[in-house]
């Protein structure tokens, strides 16, 4: 009988559990190390990689969450949590969602296995719920501030929308990037890369703000499993009184909304302040970090935590 590695079916995929996003972090020069674990129907999978003495998610900045493949049965996962004793004497695991319970399933594992865990919130992720809403209905529940800027600013600049990889319209992304208040970028590479899977699945919604057929602001977007994913935005500060991020960002919840009929909007890690303006839900993420307190190398680290609870 062949064991199933996948979400159980009350938990959407999302573009950071599948095979091709893990695939191209190693391509990137992360060299995977993949904890397995299964009985004789499931089975339960750790991406991960040895960083800084310890094993640390197979992640980069560009994920929204991390957490276990497939099963989420407690004897697989304490199972995986006993064998990594013999791989380190620390894990350090983030940034894990728990609205699906996830942050507290490895908990729990790691702890039944006899690790010294320490769970700790390490990020926020602002969401919109939809509830069956049109995007007027949303746009109505909007500031003042918001609902006036859209409508003295929007006809200032065109906005395009494409569900296809556009090499010139990525182009102008990276450049608006570049010249934008955003810190460097991680991995553009590999970003384009994820860019251009998505595009050729459809997923993609890149959108581009021109103004006199100069770009001054882009977003990259994706649409999947009836979630909306912001990953990137940027504008040009020079034409920072547009307010073409308000227009652009607008026009993508119109379109997902409206058209991609989404229930959930996730604009992905970090705490700032526009992100609230955009959405109605503050989910934390948290870090698991797993001592193991039969292992020496542990024992310094162990002696911190009892200094400074």
């Amino acid at each position: 009988m062949s064991k199933k590695l996948s979400r159980p079916d009350s938990i959407a995929v999302t573009p950071f559990d599948k095979p091709e996003w893990l695939a191209l972090i190693a391509a990137s020069g992360c060299e995977p190390f993949i904890a397995v674990a299964a009985n004789v129907q499931e089975a339960a999978a750790l991406p991960m990689t040895r960083e800084n003495g310890r094993l640390e998610p197979l992640a980069n900045w560009y994920n929204f969450i991390w957490r276990t493949l497939g099963s989420a049965d407690p004897a697989i996962m304490r199972e995986l949590a006993q064998a990594l004793k013999s791989q380190t004497h620390r894990v350090t695991l983030w940034p894990i969602p728990d609205e699906d319970g996830s942050a507290s399933a490895l908990e729990a594992a790691f702890h039944a296995a006899g690790w010294s865990v320490r769970k700790t919130a390490c990020d926020h992720n602002h969401v919109l719920e939809v509830n069956g809403r049109c995007f007027a209905d949303y746009w109505a529940t909007r500031s003042g501030r918001m609902r006036t800027t859209l409508k003295r600013k929007a006809k200032k600049v065109e906005v395009a929308i494409y569900d296809h990889f556009d090499p010139a319209a990525w182009s102008a992304y990276e450049d608006i990037y570049r010249q934008s208040w955003k810190p460097e970028e991680g991995d553009p590479d590999m970003l384009r890369a994820f860019a251009e899977q998505e595009g050729r699945a459809g997923r993609i919604r890149l959108a581009i703000a021109t103004h006199g057929n100069n770009p001054v602001a882009a977003q990259f977007w994706t649409v999947e499993n009836g979630t909306a994913y912001i990953h990137k935005l940027a504008h040009l500060e020079e034409h920072k009184n547009l307010s073409a991020g308000t227009t652009l960002t607008a026009a993508l919840f119109q379109r997902v909304i409206d058209d991609d009929a989404v229930s959930l909007v996730d604009f992905g890690t970090g705490n700032d302040g526009y992100k609230q303006d955009w959405m109605e839900l503050d989910r934390p993420r948290y870090q698991l970090d797993c001592l193991d307190p039969k292992q020496l190398k542990a024992w310094p680290a162990l002696l911190k935590r009892t200094i400074r609870p």
